[in-house]
């Protein structure tokens, strides 16, 4: 197939297509739903600069999965350098099995499985049996060899078996009290539909980013975002955790309450700084590790 420079509005098209399959692969390399997000947005604006900036494509959707997998490698590494510690555990194993046992084990894995693998075996394994890449695909991705790729693989799989065998005896994290009681604020009025007082702790300079949708900036700009959960009957908030941090879950009165998405409040004292609305970002609610409070 012979290199060609699609037009912007086809590479659009595609990354909302495959917007889904990109943020499994991110979020698994992450650990967590919500950095799979900042990833996905990370590597949609540097495919869409690259195209601006005359790119030659010869296989755009592993073109796009090369591009998110960068775009990951710089998270962790920029992570890695917040934390000042290594977060990854040299694994290793021997035992393999059946193709479709591996599939359906690594599409089960949980986010937190995955983060006891190396980078390596992370990445062959996510984009093999999670994503189903071939392994000539998955080599173009990450760059590594046929041969390293065989033994990340093999290597990766084993321990996820190992680790869906073991118990899960994650501690429940626990709300710090002036958290908690901005947040049930929060929640109380808006479920009051009382938007006038909720709109009374936003910062003038409040910044709004509904995922998937759209930004907003400003107290102003974020009225029309209220406006419209007042005008909508589907939901009902109450607190959780999100891949470990504290969250305001968005649930569906109208389907037994099941969590449709959820958001981060970012609070100047007692102002509402920040924003982030997941309601239109399934892909995300499906990977989350997400924890309700009574």
């Amino acid at each position: 197939m012979s290199t060609t420079h699609f037009d912007r509005s086809a590479l659009e098209a595609m990354l909302v297509d495959l917007r889904p399959k990109l943020h499994r692969y991110a979020a698994r390399m992450a650990g967590s739903a919500i950095e799979g997000e900042d990833i996905v947005q990370e590597a949609v604006v540097k495919a869409l600069a690259a195209h601006d900036d005359g790119a030659l494509v010869e296989r755009p959707e592993q073109w796009l999965y090369r591009i998110a997998h960068n775009a990951a490698q710089d998270h962790l590494r920029r992570r890695q350098r917040e934390r000042s510690r290594t977060t990854e555990a040299d694994m290793t194993a021997i035992e393999d099995f059946s193709a479709s046992a591996e599939a359906r084990l690594a599409a089960a894995a949980s986010l937190r499985a995955f983060m006891q693998l190396t980078l390596a075996q992370r990445s062959a394994v996510i984009l093999t049996d999670v994503l189903g890449l071939s392994l000539a695909e998955t080599c173009a991705v990450t760059g590594a060899t046929l041969a390293a790729t065989k033994a990340a693989l093999h290597r990766g799989r084993a321990e996820l078996k190992v680790l869906a065998a073991a118990p899960d005896d994650v501690v429940m994290p626990r709300l710090d009290p002036e958290e908690e009681r901005r947040l049930r604020r929060y929640v109380d009025l808006f479920n009051a539909r009382d938007f006038d007082a909720v709109r009374a702790l936003i910062a003038e300079d409040v910044q709004l980013e509904v995922v998937n949708r759209l930004r907003l900036g400003g107290k102003k700009q974020a009225s029309t975002y209220f406006g419209n959960y007042d005008r909508a009957g589907d939901w009902a908030l109450s607190l959780g955790f999100v891949d470990g941090r504290p969250a305001i879950l968005i649930r569906n009165p109208q389907a037994e309450n099941a969590v449709r998405g959820f958001m981060l409040i970012g609070w100047r004292g007692d102002e509402v700084a920040t924003i982030r609305d997941f309601r239109y970002a399934a892909y995300c609610v499906a990977d989350a590790d997400i924890r309700p409070i009574d």
